[in-house]
């Protein structure tokens, strides 16, 4: 097994130094405050950055839009990471300003309905309304509705792949590429990978937590078997958009992602995987503390774009 990045390791240091309580003992309204502090940073700036809502099947929903200058952009759809309980737009604004100059694309990062205040299908129906809205009104938003992404960390990761099976399945927008960081694809109920155990403690996401975050999305046994709660479940991965793969070596989540970009090759869609052995889940969102953060983001940038431009 390699060895984790030293820059990786002195931050894991830090945060035990500073006595933060691990996600699993906090109230969800504390651990939205810990996740916010723990990602702060100022971030690139963006020609234009726009905060407005959308239409959803309950509710409005809340995105931010980050553009560059001129006309008929590709579009990311980007949905952000916290195990569908913590994180928001405003969380993963330097992520999404970083993805949209590194892509030279539009990104809009969609603030779904979180549980335990909106348990699952809510978050999974939000993202995929987002995408509906996205290719009905791209050019609105002087994007085109022809080059339209959908992408998203951990939790994101997943509404992302969940996304592209319901598009599919519904014939639905036609999306162009998925861009699928650390995802959170198995079934508590079915999967069981060797990352669960040997990095389930000490590596900032912790099993502990997972499993909290997953009895507040998925409270009903049943949803543990839908493949749109755990995109691991489906029967029928052909005709997917292709995908980008990110992993990380010691993240509990690595072994599932692996396996998802598995088995997406082997119904014939075009994976590309980024593999950072030495890093942890959630470093792409510490771009102020963690050089493979920024080299992170130019690998999944120069995919989308490549993507985006065929």
């Amino acid at each position: 097994m390699s060895e984790i990045d030293p820059q990786a390791e002195a931050l894991l240091e830090t945060v035990e130094t500073m006595g933060r309580p691990p996600t699993y003992a906090l109230s969800p309204e504390s651990a939205r405050e810990q996740l916010a502090e723990l990602f702060a940073s100022e971030g690139e700036p963006v020609d234009r950055v726009e905060d407005f809502s959308i239409s959803g099947p309950a509710e409005s929903i809340p995105v931010r839009l980050y553009a560059p200058t001129g006309e008929d952009h590709p579009l990311l759809v980007f949905y952000h990471g916290g195990g569908w309980v913590i994180g928001d737009v405003g969380t993963y604004d330097p992520v999404c300003r970083a993805l949209s100059n590194a892509a030279d694309c539009a990104v809009l990062s969609v603030d779904y309905r979180l549980a335990p205040e909106h348990p699952f299908p809510a978050a999974v129906e939000d993202a995929y309304a987002a995408l509906e809205w996205a290719a009905e009104y791209a050019e609105r938003i002087n994007c085109d509705p022809r080059r339209v992404a959908v992408g998203g960390d951990s939790a994101g990761g997943n509404l992302a792949a969940a996304v592209s099976l319901m598009s599919r399945d519904r014939d639905g927008p036609e999306i162009t590429h998925q861009s699928l960081i650390y995802p959170a694809v198995a079934s508590p109920a079915v999967h069981e990978f060797p990352s669960h155990e040997e990095n389930g403690e000490g590596y900032l996401l912790e099993a502990a937590s997972i499993e909290w975050f997953l009895e507040r999305y998925l409270p009903n046994p049943v949803d543990h078997r839908n493949a749109y709660a755990a995109p691991l479940l489906a029967r029928d991965y052909s005709n997917l958009p292709s995908a980008t793969v990110l992993t990380a070596g010691f993240d509990p989540l690595r072994d599932e992602g692996r396996e998802y970009a598995d088995r997406l090759e082997s119904a014939g869609v075009s994976v590309t995987r980024h593999e950072y052995e030495g890093m942890i889940h959630g470093f792409v969102n510490l771009l102020d503390h963690l050089d493979a953060a920024g080299e992170a983001i130019d690998a999944l940038g120069a995919d989308l774009k490549t993507a985006l431009e065929r």
